[in-house]
């Protein structure tokens, strides 16, 4: 099979190239994916340069998320047949042509959704609601601030805060980002950050600011966001794609009366195993239903990943981008 590997450590990407390697076969517990899509993710770049907290041995094959049909079964598999669609993923091995995953670890793939917006729904969405409704415990009619908007995690949010009743504010550096996202996800305002928000946020909240603010920028966003948010917020921590990780005087948030709260939806699953089931059901189920949309914004043959990888270093992705293996 040919799979993107990661042969050594590098900047701008010096140690990743397309091999020619053997098709795994699948141990006990495993399926074999005949991979049809697998969304790019900022972990997946970070992990070619060994800057991700993930430290997969080398060579290793990137790509945390995919969908596909179930090419082999091994010994002890009743959950699936062969050409069942599904997605999945682990941490490594999705930008390849057949990927093993745990048979446990996968799910139907929503009939709704192509093959290229199944890899790309999964894990930012779970990121959405284990903020908005774990985390947050959103109410509908409560202003919700998204940061990075045009993200994949970001665009997530936006969506599922509207199908959950919010009243969403939209959030980018770039008026061409928002036009698009006001366009196809009708958010209620959107907002350009370049020169302050602060104004701008309270002014479309009628002066009260947002009750919950979504952060996965970090640095001056979150600087200026303790600023407009509203008595009883909560301000979502979800990552610092920045670069700087900021800090707070705990004197903010006592006079403000709200609320710093992390959200880490991968290990909120692990430490809550029921929960962390009902949430992957609950956007599943979203996702089959028609009501979630993810979006791709662009799909690539696995011999073009440097473009995928780029577009979204660049940040002119809106949404995610797709590497497709089988083209």
């Amino acid at each position: 099979m040919r799979a993107l590997v990661v042969d050594h450590l590098a900047p701008d990407y010096g140690g990743t190239g397309v091999a020619e390697m053997p098709t795994p076969p699948p141990k006990a517990g495993e399926v074999r994916v005949r991979v049809r899509a697998a969304a790019v993710n900022f972990p997946d770049l970070l992990m070619t340069r060994g800057e991700y907290q993930h430290k997969p041995p080398l060579p290793f094959i990137p790509g945390m998320e995919m969908a596909g049909e179930v090419d082999a079964i091994g010994e002890g598999v009743t959950r699936w047949k062969v050409g069942d669609a599904v997605v999945g993923g682990a941490k490594t091995g999705g930008f390849s042509q057949y990927a093993l995953a745990a048979a446990m670890a996968l799910r139907p793939k929503p009939e709704r959704l192509s093959f290229a917006e199944a890899s790309a729904y999964n894990a930012a969405y779970i990121t959405a609601y284990v903020a908005l409704v774990r985390r947050a415990q959103v109410q509908p009619g409560e202003w919700v601030l998204v940061h990075g908007a045009a993200g994949g995690v970001g665009l997530a949010c936006v969506d599922l805060a509207k199908v959950l009743g919010c009243r969403v504010i939209a959030a980018s550096a770039s008026d061409e980002k928002l036009k698009v996202i006001a366009e196809e996800y009708s958010p209620d305002a959107c907002v350009n950050v370049t020169g302050g928000f602060r104004e701008q946020v309270k002014a479309i909240t009628g002066g009260e600011g947002a009750d919950v603010i979504y952060d996965p920028v970090g640095g001056d966003v979150f600087d200026e966001s303790v600023r407009c948010i509203a008595f009883d917020g909560r301000l979502l921590i979800v990552g610092f794609t920045s670069g700087r990780i900021p800090t707070v005087s705990v004197n903010m948030p006592l006079i403000k009366g709200f609320s710093v709260v992390g959200v880490r939806a991968g290990e909120y699953g692990r430490r809550y195993p029921e929960k962390g089931a009902e949430n992957i059901q609950a956007v599943w189920r979203l996702a089959d239903d028609g009501l979630i949309r993810p979006r791709v914004h662009a799909e690539f043959p696995l011999n073009d990943w440097r473009q995928a990888f780029d577009l979204l270093a660049d940040r002119k992705v809106i949404g995610k981008a797709v590497i497709r293996p089988d083209l």
